[in-house]
């Protein structure tokens, strides 16, 4: 066992044992790193006005309840059990707070109805170009707005994956057998995907790769294909509004 290994059991005894606030305030420092993943990945396609701060002190407070709650007796590691609890937290804070301005909303709903009747229109799949020409506003005017929306609807009907149940306990659903219906319905929707994405660019490719299947942050990503972490979120936009549309098409 590491010097550092050691150092993080003995911290675990204290606090197991004596509730010693000091080890309280070690196993924080360490398992910080698990709050700031999910900040950055929760945060990606938020508003601006959502601070970040603010999000990293709702992950506090499930890193903490983590601590307390964690019983060590369970088969269940203290990271799996607190990356439940950080980003259940979070969500729940995002939940209980409207932070998606009026403006949004109403921008979101003339931005649909504007893709529906173009498509009609045309009887094609409409790029984000016609659609910010059809209301005169900026392609990434329609890409922020239509990001922050959909971030806003997982975060809202997330509710059949939430982390805690009514005793605040938390559900690790046991999906080693699923059954043939599942298995059929998830190995449609994985090809329907696939065949989607295949119509995205090699770079929305890489990004959606990256994000959703490697786990990755977009400040990651930036970092592995050499672009800012704003473009980085721009490609993420235009990938999603490609999907979104594409699914839905042949929905």
């Amino acid at each position: 066992m590491s010097q550092q290994s050691m150092l993080e059991t003995n911290q675990w005894n204290k606090w197991l044992e004596n509730r010693d606030s000091q080890a309280a305030e070690q196993l924080v420092e360490t398992y910080m790193p698990l709050v700031d993943y999910h900040v950055q990945r929760i945060s990606a396609g938020l508003p601006s006005s959502v601070s970040v701060e603010e999000l990293k002190s709702l992950g506090l407070m499930g890193l903490f309840d983590a601590l307390t709650k964690f019983d060590p007796n369970r088969d269940l590691k203290f990271n799996t059990y607190a990356s439940f609890r950080v980003k259940g937290a979070i969500l729940d804070g995002l939940r209980k707070k409207d932070w998606l301005p009026r403006s949004i909303r109403e921008k979101t709903k003339r931005i649909e109805h504007t893709i529906s009747n173009l498509e009609q229109k045309h009887l094609r799949h409409i790029t984000i170009k016609e659609v910010a020409n059809e209301l005169g506003m900026t392609e990434n005017e329609v890409l922020a707005t239509i990001q922050e929306n959909t971030i806003a609807n997982l975060i809202f009907i997330d509710e059949a994956n939430q982390d805690y149940d009514n005793e605040q306990n938390v559900q690790i659903e046991d999906k080693s057998m699923p059954t043939p219906e599942e298995q059929l319905m998830k190995q449609e929707l994985i090809e329907e995907v696939s065949k989607a994405i295949k119509n995205l660019t090699k770079n929305e490719q890489l990004v959606i790769s990256f994000f959703y299947e490697q786990e990755l942050t977009l400040t990651e990503i930036g970092k592995i294909m050499e672009l800012s972490t704003s473009r980085i979120s721009q490609i993420h936009s235009k990938a999603i509004f490609k999907l979104r549309h594409l699914l839905e098409k042949n929905a």
